[in-house]
């Protein structure tokens, strides 16, 4: 277990979840500048971007070890890997929430939803694309979005759940089934190097 832990790089994925956190608090509603290729313009926050670090260095992470060793361990790695990202995708909403709940702005539920969306993705891609082009991958959601993700009226497109509102009820259902799919993926998933028997 130790050596899962050192390899999926643990401690480092952690601490970048709770300063993923902090930061987006710190910044607040702070909104960055996109071009927009599509419809009106809306409001892409500072935050809508920085929740990709915890996917990023998850993905990070499990790309350090061997995929063919792994594949043939006797120890459930991949179970493990989905447990983390579970974990991950949980520890990063719960802050969020006991922040909220604790008096933070209304930025602090977009914030543990997109953590969550993103780990979720990042599970669900990597077994088809490895773990680099999986993170590119990731990364280039929120750009996607800001960039054609708006309707009249400033109002997200229905796909680009990242840009709805702290207080929509459908974000956080899109957000679920997307962690859900990525851990169900991660857990059925073949060794990306190799086709399938």
């Amino acid at each position: 277990m130790n050596w899962w832990l050192k390899a999926r790089a643990v401690p480092a994925l952690s601490a970048s979840v709770v300063a993923t956190n902090a930061v987006g608090l710190l910044m607040g509603n702070a909104e960055l500048p996109v071009p927009v290729l599509t419809g009106q313009t809306g409001h892409f926050l500072v935050g809508h971007l920085i929740t990709l670090l915890p996917a990023v260095m998850l993905l990070h992470g499990m790309g350090r070890g061997d995929l063919r060793a792994e594949s043939v361990a006797c120890r459930p790695v991949r179970k493990w890997d989905a447990a983390l990202g579970a974990a991950v995708a949980a520890t990063g909403a719960g802050m969020a929430a006991l922040c909220y709940v604790l008096g933070a702005d209304s930025i602090a539920l977009v914030l543990g939803r997109n953590i969550a969306g993103y780990v979720g993705l990042a599970l669900l891609l990597f077994p088809f694309l490895g773990h680099r082009i999986a993170a590119v991958t990731v990364a280039i959601v929120p750009l996607v979005c800001a960039a054609a993700g708006w309707r009249s009226g400033g109002r997200p497109e229905p796909w680009a759940w990242i840009l709805y509102p702290a207080n929509s009820p459908v974000a956080p259902l899109i957000t679920a089934a997307i962690v859900l799919v990525g851990i169900l993926t991660c857990l059925t998933r073949h060794d990306p190097l190799r086709p399938a028997p």
